[in-house]
């Protein structure tokens, strides 16, 4: 069983209950599941789209990388997941954070998230979930929320 995070984020037809929906569906390859509160935060990309919904799911899976991120993106799929425009606005968006302490740098996926040292939706709610928690690279996510404690996102739960 592998130890993996997960982000979850939605900004259209009705996000809270987009986040629901996915973790009910995570929670069916999952055990040992916990999810981080829930914050809504400005979006990445274009402004012209509507704010989001952020969480961060921990959990173990019998599942390789690559099964997971295929069963990520059925969910994606299930829950109407269109891609228009690059960090464009979405009914759900599921990315693989970490993957036990594995670096995987292929194709179609990159472990640990390219760039998630870099967005407070992710750091927040990784250390809500692991103040402990160590990266592969060996930073502590300590470290990384030092630079988001200040932040502005609402927490919903």
């Amino acid at each position: 069983m592998a130890s993996v995070y997960i982000a979850l984020g939605s900004n259209l037809d009705n996000p809270l209950a987009q986040l629901e929906q996915a973790v009910k569906s995570l929670q069916q390859f999952a055990t040992d599941f916990a999810l981080s509160p829930i914050y809504g935060s400005k979006p990445l990309g274009p402004q012209d789209q509507p704010d989001y919904v952020n969480a961060v799911a921990r959990f173990s899976t019998p599942l390789s990388p690559l099964e997971l991120l295929d069963c990520l993106q059925q969910i994606e799929n299930s829950q109407g997941r269109v891609r228009l425009r690059r960090w464009g606005e979405r009914t759900l968006d599921l990315d693989i954070l970490l993957y036990d302490d594995q670096q995987i740098h292929s194709e179609r996926l990159t472990i640990p998230h390219y760039d998630m040292q870099r967005r407070e939706f992710v750091i927040v709610p990784l250390y809500d979930l692991n103040p402990d928690l160590i990266l592969p690279d060996g930073t502590a996510i300590g470290t990384l929320y030092r630079q988001f404690q200040d932040h502005q996102m609402v927490r919903y739960t």
